[in-house]
């Protein structure tokens, strides 16, 4: 079976180069950027607005290795790929919780970006905590680091 998708958009940000940039939007490197939705998906914005904060799926374009075995950017131990957030995996998709600003026609300008500048845009849905928030979490192998998140920075060993 053979699965396609076609970018809906392409997301623009400060970030042009791997190496320095956030690992997650939770960083304090983290910065503005906005979404170009193609012409032709523009009417699936409608209402949008009405949200703080939105999901944006998109394609790891830059990454061209597949590893299924990783080492995270806050782990110096090896984990399976689907235990991590890396982007080296055998579908390059990744997923970031933004905040969304406002909307100017097909332009969604967003805050907390940790996106490489003109990746494609795979999808957007809204952050819904209804649906979403736990209290019963867990973060594996990530609880000794994850307050690293906030000052980590990107590096080339996904690439």
């Amino acid at each position: 079976m053979e699965i396609k998708y076609k970018p809906i958009g392409v997301i623009h940000s400060p970030f042009n180069c791997l190496e320095g940039m956030p690992i997650q939007p939770a960083s304090d490197m983290s910065r503005e950027g906005f979404l170009d939705v193609f012409p032709e998906f523009s009417d699936g914005l409608k209402d949008i607005e009405g949200f703080s904060h939105i999901y944006i799926l998109y394609h790891f374009h830059k990454v061209k290795q597949l590893n299924l075995i990783v080492t995270p950017f806050l782990d110096k131990r090896p984990h399976g790929t689907f235990a991590t957030r890396a982007p080296s995996r055998p579908n390059p998709i990744g997923l970031s919780l933004v905040k969304l600003v406002r909307v100017e026609n097909n332009r969604v300008y967003i805050d907390r970006v940790d996106v490489l500048n003109e990746t494609p845009l795979l999808d957007i849905k809204p952050y819904i905590p209804e649906f979403e928030h736990h209290h019963d979490v867990r973060v594996g192998w990530l609880e000794q680091s994850k307050q690293q998140v906030r000052v980590q920075k990107s590096d080339n060993r996904f690439k």
